[in-house]
Formats: structure tokens, sequence, C-alpha cells
């Protein structure tokens, strides 16, 4: 009979850990400020997105991570309409240096919940009756990268 040290059991406990615990919808805003005038006149739309990220600490390392989605489509320099939405996740996170909680809070947590907020915000205006709104996929290590390069000019 062969025994296992005891420090290889602990080991396992120094491995760095990550694990999605819940993904939800924190805010939600919807308006159509011209309807239903503008379902009655050929519009081309243009769509602007803003995006935010906030980070909560929670206990037992979890973290709530929430991604701020603003959109707002125009015509005529008229608001057709305009989406606000927190798309959030609880996220516990383990044995990473600070360096690297930052990082996977800033950049894989965002990578995770962005395809949840695409898809919803895609329904959602398409349950306003407007055509289809297909957000492009958005490099959120580049974003984290750029929000690096900013601070250390700030410094």
């Amino acid at each position: 009979m062969t025994s296992i040290p005891q420090n290889q059991n602990d080991n396992t406990s120094n491995q760095p850990s990550f694990a999605i615990q819940r993904i939800y919808i924190k805010d939600l805003s919807f308006e159509a400020p011209q309807s239903p005038e503008v379902f009655q006149k050929q519009w081309q739309p243009e769509v602007n997105l803003q995006l935010q990220t906030q980070t909560n600490a929670l206990d037992n390392n979890a973290h709530e991570v929430v991604l701020s989605l603003h959109i707002t489509a125009t015509s005529e320099e008229k608001t057709i309409f305009l989406i606000e939405l927190k798309q959030a996740g609880i996220f516990t996170i383990k044995n990473l240096s600070p360096d690297q909680l930052k990082a996977t809070l800033g950049s894989v947590c965002p990578n995770i919940l962005f395809p949840y907020a695409r898809e919803f915000i895609s329904d959602l205006v398409t349950r306003g009756t407007f055509p289809q709104l297909y957000l492009a996929p958005i490099n959120f290590d580049a974003l984290y990268a750029q929000h690096l390069e900013q601070e250390k000019t700030k410094t």
C-alpha cells in the first residue's frame, strides 16, 4: 500500500482557480422616444456603443464584475432608441497575484459577460420591432492593455 505525502494534497489548495458563480442582468433600460413616428419613416441609424466595467470584491474570493453598455441609435440627430444594460457576473478567483487578478477582472470576466449582453441586446431591439442589431465582438484584452498604458501615462 502506498501513501500520498501530506504536502502533495496541500499543493492543490494553492493552485490558481477560477469559477463562474452566476451571470445576471443587474440593470436595464430601453427607450424608444420617437415611436411610433419612427416606424413610418425610412431611416439609416447611426449606432454608438459605450462600454465600462466595474468590479466589486465580495466575500470568500468572490468578485462581482459589471459590464455596462450604453447604446444609442440616432437618425437625423434624433434618438431612435437608447439601451442601458448592466450585465453582471459573480466569479470566484483564488490564488492569483494582484496583477493576474486585475487582468482577470479587467479582461477575462468582461469577455465572458459580453456574449450574454450582446445576445440580450439583439433580442431586446428585435422585440422593440426595430431591425436586428448585432454588436461586433470586442477585444477586451486590447482594451485592458490600453487601460494599463493610460494608467502609466497618468503617473
